[in-house]
């Protein structure tokens, strides 16, 4: 189960983040969020210590905590993609889906011509597809 998503500036400044738990967690997600953009970076500045090539959009696990796993995602404009679950056994095909999915539905928010680039997303319409990309996680594998 996924239980926060964020979208994240090229600067690192939070865009979009909205979790999907009692509001307990939410402080606790939002500190997990800011710690993967230090993972990121760190991947990105030395593409040669990890394994994906500097083409690859797709970060995979960022790091696992005890309870959740953290992945990300990296746009060609740097605006990075993040989330976390609580699943410990996600395949890689659908987490690839969930990014594919959450960033067309990103360049749809963004392509608003009322959306200020740099600025928060406020759209409802980005929210509820974001809400529903996240429902449907997982469930190609079932079908």
């Amino acid at each position: 189960m996924i239980v926060c998503v964020a979208v994240v500036g090229h600067q690192n400044n939070p865009l979009y983040l909205q979790s999907f738990t009692e509001a307990d967690d939410e402080l606790k997600l939002h500190h997990i969020v800011q710690c993967s953009l230090d993972v990121i970076d760190e991947r990105v500045n030395n593409p040669k210590k990890t394994g994906p090539t500097l083409n690859e959009t797709f970060l995979g696990l960022l790091y696992p905590t005890e309870n959740y796993k953290v992945y990300g995602y990296l746009t060609n404009t740097k605006v990075k993609f993040i989330f976390v679950t609580t699943d410990l056994d996600v395949r890689d095909a659908d987490v690839r889906n969930f990014f594919r999915r959450f960033h067309s539905a990103y360049v749809d928010a963004v392509s608003n011509p009322f959306h200020v680039p740099g600025k928060k997303i406020t759209s409802r319409t980005f929210a509820e597809r974001v809400s529903t990309i996240v429902k449907s996680f997982g469930m190609s594998a079932a079908a």
